[in-house]
């Protein structure tokens, strides 16, 4: 499809129309994961619901797939997104979004880990969160001095105590639960 060795772009990424996988691009490569598991969406969709009645009304939180565009060569789908309303196209959050969430799968560890938070704290994305669900453990960083600290974590069924971005309480467990 694309000549080896090219950097991709923005572009080159919206021609792709398979929907079995999740494609995305960082500083023009092109990174390809399969499509989440039970558990994953689970997180997702619990995460969802515990953020969105805190979420501000000039912000909107989504879950994947949603493009973050960040320039021309780089795009990521966080598995779950806050940006600013004006942020939002049609097709994409075209910006810094103000918090990404990842939920780590076995296949996206590095990328979850280390190249996506590389990449959105040189962006300038103020926070960034990072799931664990098979410990089940929640890590939360916020951007100071253009590097990502911990500003708060917890593990099985402790309680991580946030202020901001918004003020709110998460118990990992309760993330993974089936009730």
């Amino acid at each position: 499809m694309f000549a080896h060795g090219d950097r991709l772009t923005r572009r080159d990424l919206e021609t792709i129309s398979d929907e079995r996988r999740r494609y995305e691009l960082v500083d023009g490569t092109l990174l390809v994961s399969p499509s989440p598991r039970p558990l994953h969406q689970r997180v997702v969709a619990r995460l969802l619901a515990a953020l969105t009645p805190v979420c501000p009304a000039d912000c909107e939180v989504l879950p994947a797939p949603v493009d973050v565009v960040l320039d021309e060569f780089t795009v990521m789908i966080p598995d779950v997104v806050i940006g600013r309303r004006e942020t939002f196209t049609e097709r994409a959050l075209v910006g810094v979004p103000v918090l990404a969430v990842e939920v780590v799968s076995p296949s996206s560890r590095h990328i979850d880990r280390f190249l996506k938070p590389a990449r959105l704290a040189l962006a300038g994305c103020p926070y960034y969160w990072v799931i664990e669900p098979n410990e089940p453990a929640l890590s939360c960083f916020r951007l100071v001095d253009g590097e990502y600290v911990l500003d708060g974590e917890a593990t099985g069924d402790d309680v991580v105590r946030l202020e901001v971005p918004y003020r709110l309480e998460l118990r990992p467990a309760d993330l993974v639960s089936t009730y």
